[in-house]
């Protein structure tokens, strides 16, 4: 019989000596980091536990950013609302209705410093997930580092930025690729000389694989993007020894545990090859360090408690494959936003890997496994011939204007869904092993009045603001926007000066256009 994974490599039935030939017998901390990016791995620094978390209002989200920390929580992980991720302030008509849904509602300064209330940002390291309006968000969170008085060469963290997986795979992007290229670079350079710790981009193969695609196509297209990065930042002029040291990865782990940990050392080889022939002469540039979430898309309605199995599999995979940091879903999210209960259970489910399964005592512990090194082997070989279509293509930007990544992915998902409704491929408690559902799972409900909430909020700091002073600020950008210069510092006087999220999203919009 036939078994393939959700790649299309096939698994043997067996594996011997003579199927790993061509193993990586490199040590972990060596070039190409196949087995690691650290030579003691988590025996000398246990990955970061960085749970997701936003809803509602800054006050309630710093409420359960309180409680998370108080669970021993080492890193926070901020979700935003749609329109501030697509630069819309509360009041806008077009948010109407999506105020604190998916995320926190962030429009200014204010919000920032509620967000992060009672929270010392040097002592914690904070990933922010937002791409087209990412510089907006880290111009809020400078500005209140700056306010607290926190050294910003000690200031930590991480802001997705990856906008190229928003053409392909997500959608919340506001300007065209090249501008918001442009952008991109301008936080690279910025952030190497302003807040040289923080993490300038997460390029993102997390929702490239939510959107449908394979374990190989995530990390091939999430590569290819990240090559294109670095080109743009060359072409800027930015040293690839330097920024290359502050590009971050995010990667998703699904339920196969060998093909996930195939994929992780086959992406960490790969990145190290495309950052060495790049031009990277210093091997802390060639490292894919990484971030994980567990697989929202794994997650099902139906028997949600079978989701805590899932995350625990998955949290596995990650350890194993060398994460740097993690994420775990609750097992509600496929019904609601986390409840309290279910994201301490989440964070549990790490704090058991990591301290009773053994799994992080010793380096890369499925190293020499006949199945993994040969998996291994494959997934980088079927990922390399993706990366070289997307390369003939004219590269990334090219392979998404064109559609290539979308077409790809979507033939992928297509064929998944086939593959459940038909049987072939088998969902537990929604196509076999089915029951009627005996327990109602409580969901996490938001206050409807929180969208008035928010822009009773965001009229106050209106009033309260130097009107020439705001309108200088705004023009300010629309300067530097026609020119060459960087727009970080702009921004960032801007915010401190009580310039709106949506104001200067909206600034950029009249200069750069919006993408359709």
């Amino acid at each position: 019989m036939k078994i393939t994974n959700d790649s299309g490599i096939e698994i043997k039935e067996i594996y011997t000596s003579s199927n790993s030939a061509a193993t990586d017998n490199s040590l972990a901390g060596e070039f190409p980091f196949t087995r690691g990016v650290q030579a003691s791995m988590y025996r000398g620094k246990m990955w970061t536990m960085r749970q997701y978390a936003g809803f509602s209002t800054a006050e309630e989200s710093n409420k359960r950013y309180h409680y998370l920390l108080s669970q021993g929580v080492n890193g926070l992980s901020v979700a935003f609302d749609l329109p501030t991720q697509i630069g819309y302030d509360s009041d806008n008509d077009l948010a109407d209705g999506e105020v604190g849904k998916v995320g926190v509602a962030i429009d200014s300064i204010e919000d920032m410093e509620q967000l992060f209330a009672g929270i010392n940002l040097e002592e914690v390291s904070t990933s922010m997930t937002i791409n087209a309006s990412g510089f907006i968000l880290l111009a809020f969170y400078v500005a209140l580092a700056k306010k607290q008085g926190a050294d910003l060469n000690r200031i930590s963290g991480t802001i997705q930025n990856d906008i190229l997986k928003e053409y392909a795979a997500r959608g919340t992007y506001i300007y065209p690729p090249k501008p918001s290229m442009r952008i991109i670079t301008d936080i690279f350079e910025w952030c190497s000389k302003e807040v040289p710790k923080w993490n300038t981009i997460s390029i993102s193969g997390y929702h490239i694989r939510e959107a449908g695609s394979t374990a190989v196509q995530e990390i091939a297209f999430t590569l290819s993007n990240g090559k294109a990065y670095v080109q743009a930042a060359i072409a800027k002029g930015l040293d690839i020894n330097i920024f290359g040291k502050r590009l971050s990865f995010f990667f998703n782990a699904h339920n196969n545990l060998f093909e996930e940990v195939a994929k992780f050392r086959a992406a960490r080889k790969m990145w190290a090859q495309i950052m060495k022939d790049l031009g990277a002469t210093d091997e802390k540039a060639m490292m894919l360090r990484f971030h994980t979430q567990t697989g929202g898309s794994t997650l099902t309605a139906q028997q949600p408690l079978n989701n805590i199995c899932r995350v625990t599999l998955q949290t596995l995979a990650a350890v194993l494959g060398g994460t740097q940091s993690l994420h775990t879903n609750g097992y509600d999210e496929a019904l609601s936003l986390p409840t309290e209960e279910a994201a301490k259970i989440a964070l549990r489910t790490q704090q058991i890997v990591a301290f009773e399964s053994g799994a992080p005592d010793t380096v890369d512990p499925l190293a020499g496994s006949y199945f993994v090194e040969n998996l291994t082997i494959e997934v980088e070989k079927a990922a390399w011939q993706l990366i070289e279509k997307i390369d003939a293509i004219g590269g990334s930007v090219e392979a998404i204007e064109k559609g290539f990544m979308q077409n790809e992915i979507a033939a992928s998902a297509y064929q998944y869904q086939k593959d459940i409704e038909s049987g072939k491929k088998i969902s537990v408690g929604v196509n076999k092993f089915v029951t009627e559902e005996m327990y109602k799972t409580p969901v996490l409900k938001i206050d409807e009045n929180i969208q008035k909430i928010q822009i009773d909020k965001l009229t106050k700091f209106k009033l309260k603001r130097d009107k020439l002073k705001v309108s200088q600020c705004l023009k300010n950008i629309a300067t530097a926007a026609k020119s060459t210069q960087n727009l970080m510092p702009i921004v960032v006087e801007a915010v401190e000066n009580f310039c709106t999220l949506g104001e200067i999203a909206d600034v950029l919009r009249s200069e750069f256009g919006e993408y359709s």
